[in-house]
């Protein structure tokens, strides 16, 4: 047999190397379709554009299509169902992945079989100037959370803990939420919905209890009807805010939690009937109170995790999303990496706004790379650049580097950070605080 050609939505050169180093590459051609900036650094996406060619790349190629996969949120997540249906290739169905990645909808199917694992919820119309009279007749009061139906990361998120809170989120979501809802509203016209779910569509929020903790991500796939988590990562945040400040792998959760949080993966992944793909769910351990909250389904593994997975088990958990593509069960690794913990850590300022003046020069980068083994860092910013340019951000900050790092314990990962932030030097003007 030849080399199977393997195609993915939006390569970049970062992720090709990663792919280079999986298991059985050897055997395995990568090629691009879609152009990374269009869906890495836009806020802009023109879905059916964006398939139409796409579906043009992959009818020109000479040669079989083996896989087609992807590793992004939105758009690419929701365009691989309907690329794998036209080309026949392995992934899961356009409705499953819907009964995930649609909030609302999600949360009625989740609460069918783990109702006590999840908030209190409605959907409502931010365009509809009753809508905080109705979310109080759902039974939710504040303090609440709001996000979009289909939101991209953490944007479009907000805390409400009062209505000039509410009057300040909805106008946000009024200016920006058709950059999703359009597109979105195009997948969602070619999927078969309940009418309930029909007439909740892109342009519609969600409204949720406030539920917090201690927060992780299990990674999982289904293979022919197997549910199979295989890591957690645990997600910190910064004090008193909702950013990020590193992803952890292994999560440190007790076992038994860890456990109970596998179970619940496992029920809702198949009630849900999602089959022959990855995903990754986002839970809360509240332990005060010793309960577990269900917060999303995603359906892709975890891009951020890629690198913890490696330094820790010893290759990228993209192995996983190419073997469920060309129908093969994933030949993941555990525990067989270089370091005992790997993070992922956000270098944040707290800015409302501000243009960047300098940032740290390669050789800087590079000779911190090197004071710290296994490190990598990637900057988000230029010079010149407005913060409020930057897509995919919170609605709280402003992620100016990325780090990448390993070591062998959790303390000396901590400490490693500390000394690398502190030569992380950015410069300023402008400034609104």
């Amino acid at each position: 047999m030849g080399q199977r050609n393997i195609f993915v939505v939006g390569l970049n050169d970062f992720n090709r190397a990663r792919l280079e180093q999986l298991r059985g590459a050897q055997d395995y051609r990568f090629h691009g379709v879609i152009e990374p900036a269009e869906v890495y650094d836009t806020e802009v996406f023109p879905i059916e554009d964006m398939l139409s060619r796409a579906e043009a790349t992959l009818r020109d190629f000479d040669g079989p299509v083996d896989a087609i996969v992807g590793y992004m949120d939105f758009p690419v997540s929701t365009m691989l169902p309907l690329l794998c249906e036209r080309f026949g290739t392995r992934t899961a169905s356009l409705e499953s992945l819907l009964k995930c990645e649609h909030k609302y909808w999600s949360r009625l199917v989740q609460r069918e079989v783990i109702g006590n694992y999840i908030p209190r919820f409605t959907a409502f119309d931010p365009f509809d100037d009753e809508a905080l009279s109705k979310i109080g007749q759902a039974g939710l009061y504040f303090p609440f959370f709001v996000k979009p139906i289909k939101s991209s990361g953490s944007r479009l998120g907000f805390r409400i803990d009062s209505p000039e809170d509410f009057i300040m989120a909805t106008g946000r979501l009024r200016d920006e939420i058709g950059l999703i809802s359009e597109p979105f509203n195009f997948v969602l016209e070619q999927a078969s919905l309940p009418e309930a779910v029909r007439a909740v569509d892109g342009g519609h929020c969600m409204a949720e209890e406030i539920i917090g903790g201690w927060q992780c991500t299990v990674e999982g796939y289904v293979f022919e009807g197997e549910v199979v988590p295989y890591g957690i990562v645990d997600s910190i945040r910064y004090p008193q805010v909702l950013s990020f400040f590193c992803y952890r792998y292994p999560s440190r959760l007790p076992a038994r939690i860890q456990s109970r949080m596998e179970e619940l993966t496992r029920t809702i992944m198949a009630h849900i009937g999602y089959d022959n793909a990855a995903f990754n769910i986002e839970f809360f351990w509240d332990e005060v109170q010793n309960r577990i909250w269900l917060l999303e389904i995603n359906t892709r593994i975890s891009q951020s995790h890629c690198d913890l997975f490696e330094k820790v088990d010893g290759v990228s958990h993209q192995q996983v999303t190419v073997d469920l593509a060309l129908g093969q069960r994933p030949d993941m690794p555990h525990r067989e990496g270089e370091y005992a913990v790997a993070g992922k850590f956000f270098y944040r300022v707290f800015f409302v706004d501000a243009t960047i003046v300098s940032v740290p020069d390669p050789e800087a980068i590079a000779a911190l790379e090197r004071r710290f083994p296994g490190t990598h860092i990637e900057l988000q910013v230029t010079p010149g650049m407005r913060l409020s340019e930057l897509p995919e951000q919170d609605s709280y900050s402003y992620a100016l580097a990325l780090v990448w790092m390993g070591a062998d314990s959790d303390e000396a990962l901590e400490a490693n950070y500390a000394r690398l932030a502190e030569e992380l030097v950015f410069a300023f003007e402008d400034i609104i605080g």
